[in-house]
């Protein structure tokens, strides 16, 4: 009876072990999962932003000025807003590790003035 005693002791151990170790991974794919639901935020924040510059353009607006505004606080110091012929909206995605650097993406935008009636 005391070895069958042994044997859970042991094998209890072994699930805390296992789970120790399987922490650090869990936390690296949390981690990235963050990171992608944040890039996507940032290209919606860009398509957004590019389609209100266009659309201030088609109605004789400042086109960047207005996409500026249509970007989130976190977005705007280091986008870079083009105009003519449609607007391009280029923002940095956010890294959520500091002291890590991620890659810039971009989003554009173009309507027509003459269409609908």
């Amino acid at each position: 009876m005391s070895a069958l005693r042994n044997v859970e002791v042991a094998g209890s151990g072994q699930a805390s072990v296992e789970l120790v170790a399987v922490l650090p991974a869990l936390a690296v794919c949390m981690v990235i999962a963050a990171q992608t639901l944040v890039a996507g935020w940032a290209l919606w924040a860009a398509g957004n932003a590019a389609r209100a510059g266009a659309r201030a353009e088609v109605v004789g607006s400042d086109p960047e000025s207005a996409a500026r505004r249509a970007l989130p606080a976190p977005l705007r110091g280091d986008a870079e807003i083009r105009g003519g012929g449609g607007i391009r909206v280029r923002v940095r995605i956010p890294a959520l590790i500091p002291g890590t650097s991620m890659p810039s993406i971009s989003a554009a935008s173009t309507l027509d003035g003459d269409a609908g009636g």
